[in-house]
């Protein structure tokens, strides 16, 4: 009778363990770095074209050098951020990343303002193909980042629904992730000034 009774007990555990979540958890937590790895990579992509972009237009507007400057600040400082999968949780980290990532984006709008005034700029080939890139790139990121926050939603969920949130309380300790949010900035339209 006692072998019985050991594996209902055995089954019953097994049954909880495969049903408790604990393995779609992680792997929704997984889901989440990959997709945080997927926006970093879009981000490195467009700082890598920046430079090459910057040195096109130094050749045609030399005398446009603040706002040259201003984008390789805004390059360096959006570069220098750098974000763990620990700071996933961190509303702070998170914030300040979307701060400089912002930062980025404005320099370039003014940047791009400034190609306006050069007709030869804006004809040649090299120009062209990076604005392209770099284009393609924005949409990238723009996707990386609505991707990112699908995977968060799921997971954020996830910890919180019955009967895996039990799961994590009891063993994961896992903690909730958060979404990568526009700047505060982004909520006004930007003034372009010729």
């Amino acid at each position: 009778m006692t072998y019985l009774v050991r594996y209902i007990v055995v089954f019953l555990a097994f049954g909880f363990i495969s049903g408790c979540g604990y393995n779609t958890l992680q792997q929704k937590e997984e889901a989440v770095f990959k997709a945080w790895g997927d926006v970093e990579s879009s981000l490195q992509r467009r700082a890598d074209l920046i430079p090459n972009l910057v040195e096109t237009v130094k050749g045609y507007a030399s005398h446009e050098k603040e706002t040259l400057e201003a984008v390789i600040e805004a390059r360096s400082k959006a570069t220098s951020i750098q974000i763990s999968h620990k700071d996933l949780g961190s509303a702070e980290a998170m914030g300040r990343l979307s701060q400089m990532q912002g930062g980025l984006s404005s320099a370039l709008s003014r940047l791009m303002v400034v190609v306006e005034q050069y007709p030869d700029l804006k004809a040649n080939q090299n120009f062209l193909d990076l604005q392209n890139q770099l284009e393609g790139t924005e949409n990238r990121i723009n996707v990386a980042r609505q991707r990112y926050n699908e995977a968060v939603e799921q997971f954020n969920f996830s910890i919180r629904k019955f009967p895996d949130s039990l799961t994590n309380s009891l063993l994961l300790h896992l903690d909730r992730k958060e979404y990568f949010k526009a700047e505060e900035t982004a909520k006004s339209a930007p003034k372009v000034k010729f």
